[in-house]
């Protein structure tokens, strides 16, 4: 099949299939003598996997390497756990991050008046807290100058 094909069989845009190529997520595929690409079924079975690993927000890294391991039969699923875990805590730094976002922001909405007037809390809780990296940044640049 070729690469729109494919792009439809496994829910991979085609300029998506060509990036996972030139990563080295999916191996170069034979081409007809036209130039275009062919792929198979396995092509589209790899390209699926990438694709459910992208939904669950693995980095291409990680993808690596769990392709790899997915297709050593002789695995240890440890190593796989692991991959796993180690994404699980970091998105749940990410969702502690994205809440700590949302409430900050929220609180700042609330103390607007949201009318005609310039004064707004929004504005001063960003420079405010710009002003508190800065800040933040100056002491520790100093401490370490010391």
């Amino acid at each position: 099949m070729n690469i729109g094909e494919a792009a439809r069989a496994s829910g991979v845009t085609a300029k998506m299939i060509r990036y996972y190529e030139s990563v080295g997520l999916l191996n170069p595929v034979g081409r007809k003598s036209s130039g275009y690409r062919v792929y198979g079924a396995q092509e589209v079975h790899v390209l699926r996997f990438v694709r459910q690993a992208r939904r669950l927000g693995f980095l291409v890294e990680d993808i690596r390497k769990l392709l790899a391991l997915w297709q050593d039969r002789s695995r240890a699923s440890a190593e796989v756990k692991s991959i796993a875990l180690e994404h699980v805590a970091e998105l749940d730094r990410r969702i502690a991050e994205l809440t700590d976002m949302r409430d900050t922001l929220s609180r700042l909405a609330l103390s607007c008046h949201g009318d005609d007037r310039p004064g707004c809390p929004i504005l001063d809780g960003l420079a405010d807290q710009l002003h508190d990296n800065g800040a933040k940044v100056r002491a520790c640049c100093e401490h370490q100058a010391n």
